[in-house]
């Protein structure tokens, strides 16, 4: 006799949405995006003004997917786990052709690829445990990431007041840093107390005793 799939696994969404459609396309704009930016040394105003655009319609993909996979019931185990990895693969890009180019210090660079993919794989690590969802303080980081960012993927050497656009990008970037290193720690010490905590961890915490206390009875 066949089985028929559960009411809820009939409604679960396909992965094929409109959703993760964006998240996808978020994806393949960055060698699009990574292309315009390094075009001639990082010294064409016009080819950095279509970065930046590509950049601000990633970005803004974001946003829309995520909305949209909350509003309408669209989210899926595919889009829970490639939508981060878009996010820091554009971040990444970003990054790593803003200091091939001069732009930003290497060192500024190592420190957030290493905390964001750092936090990406610690989520996998525990995933057994429960599922570390995005905070408050990691959703201000992400935006202030991406303002920083696009301030210093604008071609500020073409524009007047360029003076004061670099005190607002580096202040701005600097305040992207401080936000990402402190919640890399705040979800590092949430991803230890999760695998000490969780169900499963207290589970295997129990069974471990019970067979210490069989092993010493008489």
């Amino acid at each position: 006799m066949t089985q028929r799939p559960s009411p809820a696994a009939r409604m679960a969404p396909s992965a094929w949405n409109v959703a993760n459609g964006l998240t996808v396309l978020r994806l393949l704009l960055v060698p699009v995006f990574g292309w315009l930016l390094l075009s001639n040394g990082g010294q064409d105003a016009s080819a950095r003004w279509w970065a930046f655009g590509v950049f601000f319609i990633a970005m803004l993909t974001d946003r829309i997917d995520g909305d949209l996979a909350r509003s309408r019931g669209l989210i899926t185990d595919f889009g829970k786990v490639l939508d981060p990895i878009a996010d820091k693969t554009l971040v990444t890009m970003a990054l790593v052709g803003l200091s091939s180019i001069g732009d930003i210090p290497w060192w500024i660079t190592v420190v957030i690829v290493v905390r964001e993919w750092g936090i990406t794989a610690m989520r996998f690590w525990v995933i057994r445990h429960g599922v570390m969802a995005a905070g408050r303080g990691g959703k201000v980081k992400t935006m202030v990431q991406a303002l920083a960012l696009g301030f210093f993927v604008i071609p500020r050497f073409s524009l007047p007041l360029t003076g004061l656009l670099d005190v607002i990008a580096w202040v701005t970037l600097v305040a992207a840093l401080v936000l990402t290193v402190a919640t890399g720690v705040d979800y590092a010490i949430d991803a230890l107390r999760l695998r000490r905590t969780s169900p499963r961890a207290l589970a295997k915490r129990a069974a471990r005793a019970a067979a210490r206390e069989q092993r010493h009875q008489p």
